[in-house]
């Protein structure tokens, strides 16, 4: 098998894609420059219809969050890989044969049978404070990271002030993995998640000269990562 780099560019469209050269030669290459999306069209659901082949309906993830009548509160942003109630792509692969799979942001990652997990994951201390960090397995990882590129932007992560800040973190996760940096492991899958075009698109409109100065920035940070996976 090959060895895959799976990217999740939220927010991209064909508008986007024309400010983007690298990732458009990419695209061209392979001939798909029309792109589709399913209803709801939000990150949980998109990602777990990617990973899963399966429809909204029929993995369980309706939205990035859900209503609990029996709390009478919404729950955003769950984490764990349970409610995914479907057969994930690791599942399949781990049918056929001995493959590693990274996952670098993709949401429900926490106890998800991939052999790497990284996700955001504040602590909160008990005077109601919040610092960024990460969940990371396997946990030596963490501190690899944390020294090689500092703790998880999470404040750049999404919401008004979300820059390209916290992709390039996760870009250089990537690139560590990938380049073996801490460890000889090689993974068949490395799944990457990348927010910025995203918020961007949020914040100023997917048309704003903004929004396309944010898919040219994306481009640039992608392209080390797109060279090392292709050598």
């Amino acid at each position: 098998m090959k060895k895959v780099l799976l990217l999740d560019v939220v927010g991209l469209t064909t508008d986007a894609l024309a400010h983007m050269p690298r990732l458009a030669e990419l695209a061209n290459r392979g001939r798909q420059t029309h792109m589709n999306t399913i209803l709801p069209a939000v990150t949980c659901s998109v990602q777990s219809t990617i990973l899963t082949g399966r429809m909204p309906r029929e993995h369980g993830i309706v939205g990035n969050g859900w209503y609990f009548r029996g709390l009478g509160d919404a729950m955003l942003w769950r984490q764990h890989n349970t409610l995914v109630t479907a057969d994930k792509i690791w599942d399949t692969m781990r049918r056929e044969g001995d493959y590693r799979v990274a996952n670098v942001g993709w949401w429900y990652a926490m106890g998800a049978a991939t052999e790497v997990a990284v996700t955001p994951r504040p602590i909160y201390h008990s005077d109601g404070r919040k610092s960024p960090d990460a969940y990371v397995r396997p946990a030596w990882l963490h501190d690899e990271l944390v020294g090689s590129f500092g703790e998880f932007p999470l404040f750049q992560y999404w919401g008004p002030t979300a820059s390209i800040a916290s992709s390039n973190w996760l870009i250089g996760a990537a690139q560590g993995l990938l380049s073996h940096r801490w460890s000889d492991d090689e993974n068949d899958l490395t799944m990457v998640y990348l927010p910025h075009l995203d918020y961007a698109h949020q914040k100023y409109g997917p048309h704003a000269p903004e929004s396309a100065e944010a898919a040219a920035e994306l481009d640039a940070s992608l392209a080390p990562l797109l060279d090392d996976a292709e050598n």
